[in-house]
Parts: C-alpha cells; structure tokens; sequence
C-alpha cells in the first residue's frame, strides 16, 4: 500500500509559481511506479494534468499547462514535483498526486491505483 503526501499548494497570484511535492511511503520500490498528477476544479471533471514513467525518463504534460508546468521525480527521495509556472485563475483546483502499477505513462484516472488527499491551489486574479 502506498501513502502518498502533497505539500506546497497554497494561494498566489495571477503569473506567479508554485512548486508541488508528493512524498510517497510504503508499498515498496517508488521507481516501480509511474507518477502523475491531476486535479479538479470546483463543478468539473477530475482533469490529467502530467504524468512521468517509472525511470523518470518520459514525461507528458497535457495541452492545457505544457509549456508552464513541468513534472519531475527524484527516486532517491521517492518524491515527484509539479513546478507550476505562470499561473492563471483557471488553474485553480485541489491538487492530487498519483501512482500507477502500470508500464509506460498513463493518462487516465482509472490506470492509477494510489490517490494522494489532495492539496489547494488558489490563483488570485
């Protein structure tokens, strides 16, 4: 069983930067699983945000934040980042990290099988 913690959410305002961090515990080895990160606004869908394969080696962002967000992960630390750059209103959601059993990068809610608590992210405008 995998725990998993995010910090670093909070409020900011309109173009500025947060750095998200997901510290993950238990269930064994953190690089035998893919990462990512969704999140979800408030009367929307739950929403794909990036993702990273198990080495780290791949990543994806979606359309919606490539080019200002960045997903990384530190497997010596069992820890993936999301570094948020240029922030807008529209990107305000509870923020939740991921874990997948699964080979390669998935994209969808239901490839994952550890869901973090969730942490807010608040931009001003």
């Amino acid at each position: 069983q995998v725990q998993l913690v995010e910090s670093g959410g909070g409020l900011v305002q309109t173009g500025g930067s947060l750095r998200l961090s997901c510290a993950a515990s238990g269930g064994g080895i953190f690089s035998r699983y893919a990462m990512g990160w969704f999140r979800q606004a408030p009367g929307k869908e739950r929403e794909f945000v990036a993702g990273i394969s198990r080495s780290g080696g791949n990543a994806y962002e979606s359309d919606s934040v490539k080019g200002r967000f960045t997903i990384s992960r530190d497997n010596a630390k069992n820890t993936v980042y999301l570094q948020m750059n240029s922030l807008s209103p529209e990107d305000t959601a509870v923020y939740f990290c991921v874990a997948s059993y699964t080979m390669g990068l998935p994209t969808k809610a239901v490839e994952y099988d550890y869901w973090g608590q969730g942490t807010q992210v608040t931009v001003s405008s």
